[in-house]
């Protein structure tokens, strides 16, 4: 598994804002619902940009 790849790096970004979502929305309701669902955007969205940053420069 190479992070360079940007299938790999929107992968997990979006694997793991999906698995966020799910558990808010089956375990969770009101605010917190929505601070978890808040979070998982963040999620989908910044991990695959720190991963290129990882990739690009690493050490």
């Amino acid at each position: 598994m190479n992070i360079a790849n940007p299938a790999v790096r929107w992968g997990f970004g979006l694997w793991g804002g999906a698995v966020i979502a799910a558990v808010a929305l089956l375990f969770f309701e009101g605010t917190m619902q929505l601070l978890l669902l808040s979070f998982a955007v963040f999620d989908a969205a910044f991990t695959p940009l720190f991963l290129k940053y990882v990739a690009e420069n690493p050490g």
